[in-house]
């Protein structure tokens, strides 16, 4: 009971003035986001702001990263089109709660641990593809526009990094939003606004169950973009958390989250809204703005319903330069200039991870598969720097009539050759012993690796020995191997 007092207290009660605060400038960034993902979607916008403040307040309560922000992402959006585009907005909401329902038992699952496998080159490829594609998001908020738009985006930059030296009391971005609003209402500038971009809602969702038949058929239409939707939502929301993670110096419930994603997804379906997932833009924002426990993302979410419903002709009068300007920012500080200054004193193959997830991501706008790529590369570097970590040696008896092999290193599917290709099956002696204590074998590569040997050895008509097997590679050995049993020789040799 004392540990969940002091749980609530920090996620909570912890911080509730930054918290608050940060939570407005979150909301402010959202609804352009929203509408824009809503459009890449095909649907209307409120379908995105619906899901955003669903996923926003349900996440601060059921997810495991403190100070996180969820709602639609462009992501995300991107699987959608087909499916809206084909089967419509009900089929839409339908895959939304199965995706949830995934996303659950992913978390039930435990799938979160397989963040292990992403290296930290995938990580930094994976922040320096997300800030370069939220750089050119804000690409045709710039092009062909009026100068007043450079200017209203210069000076919300200005305010940004400056404001600071004056006081740190309230969020630079939130006073670079209010200042450059103010600018553009005043002078009746013609720059576009975020009313422009889609009528906002003027009224709460209903509870509503996806107008869909309960088919096979309509499973068959569904699934696959569902479990495409899982599969991307997490992705990037456990990419999102460890990068949050570094950004606050604390740590996150990965298996938490995939289960507070589902659930937030499956509220945000009910309520008439589409699938989404963590920010990493908005979850910057957060921080950097001062959010750290879970009420900044509740904030987001109860902010963003208020604007709309209370103060919707306001918040349309919002220009987009005040939130490019915004978006910039998170775009500069999400970056990590340090890896393109570590280039050339990283190792090769860290740097090669890097720049590819960053090319696949941007190229494709996909960051599932620039983390796939990423993921691969790492391994297949991986095991090849291990592979080369493998060495026979070997010595004669005073007579000749014996050769003692010792084996030191890890012997896999990337090392089996090597390690079979170190031993001289043309010597005339009568015993091998090969000395494997200071080794490992680790899958059935390796297992046949040693049988080829000791089956070759044999064909010559030389004693083999295998000593020193640890218990995990005796196990394997034991189960796999065909030099220790009847007429091994002919099973594997063909003779």
């Amino acid at each position: 009971m004392q540990f969940f007092i002091s749980s609530f207290r920090q996620d909570w009660l912890a911080n509730i003035r930054s918290d608050l605060l940060a939570g407005l400038v979150v909301a402010l960034a959202l609804i352009p986001e929203a509408i824009a993902f809503s459009i890449i979607a095909g649907v209307d916008p409120k379908v995105g702001l619906y899901a955003s403040f669903c996923i926003a307040m349900v996440i601060s309560v059921a997810g495991g990263r403190p100070g996180m922000i969820s709602a639609a992402t462009g992501a995300m959006a991107l699987v959608m089109v087909t499916l809206v585009k084909d089967h419509g907005l009900q089929y839409l909401l339908a895959a939304t709660l199965l995706t949830g329902l995934l996303q659950i038992i992913a978390g039930w699952l435990q799938l979160g641990r397989l963040m292990r496998f992403v290296s930290r080159s995938v990580i930094t490829g994976f922040v320096n593809a997300l800030a370069i594609l939220i750089f050119m998001a804000q690409w045709p908020e710039l092009s062909d526009v009026p100068w007043a738009v450079y200017a209203l985006v210069a000076g919300g930059l200005a305010i940004i990094y400056l404001f600071p030296y004056l006081s740190r009391a309230v969020p630079s971005p939130l006073v670079a939003i209010l200042v450059l609003t103010g600018i553009a209402i005043g002078f009746d500038l013609d720059v576009r606004t975020v009313g422009d971009m889609g009528q906002l809602p003027d009224s709460l969702p209903l509870f509503l169950l996806p107008d869909v038949p309960l088919t096979v058929d309509t499973l068959r239409i569904v699934l696959p973009v569902s479990l495409t939707l899982a599969v991307v939502g997490l992705l990037e929301s456990m990419m999102t958390a460890a990068i949050v993670d570094e950004l606050t110096d604390t740590s996150s419930n990965k298996n938490r989250e995939c289960v507070g994603q589902g659930v937030a997804n499956i509220v945000a379906g009910l309520l008439g809204g589409m699938a989404g997932c963590a920010m990493i833009g908005q979850s910057v924002i957060n921080v950097k703005s001062g959010g750290r426990g879970r009420l900044s993302t509740l904030a987001a979410g109860v902010f963003l319903l208020l604007l709309l419903m209370l103060l919707g002709d306001w918040v349309a009068r919002i220009p987009m330069a005040a939130l490019v300007s915004v978006m910039i920012m998170v775009s500069i500080g999400t970056f990590s200039w340090a890896s393109i200054r570590d280039l050339r004193t990283l190792p090769a193959s860290s740097s090669v991870v890097m720049l590819a997830t960053v090319a696949v991501t941007v190229l494709t706008h996909d960051l599932a598969r620039g983390v796939l790529v990423g993921v691969l590369l790492s391994g297949f570097f991986f095991a090849h720097k291990v592979g080369m970590i493998l060495h026979v040696g070997s010595w004669a008896s005073a007579d000749g009539r014996m050769r003692d092999y010792r084996v030191v290193g890890q012997v896999f599917f990337a090392s089996a050759e090597r390690f079979a290709a170190a031993f001289d099956f043309r010597e005339v002696i009568d015993t091998v012993r090969i000395d494997v204590s200071k080794a490992h074998f680790w899958d059935i590569t390796a297992v046949s690796a040693l049988d080829k040997v000791v089956l070759k050895f044999r064909r010559e008509g030389t004693e083999v020995e295998v000593i020193g097997l640890n218990e995990a590679s005796a196990t394997l050995v034991d189960r796999f191997a065909v030099h220790d049993k009847p007429d091994a020789v002919e099973q594997i040799m063909g003779h």
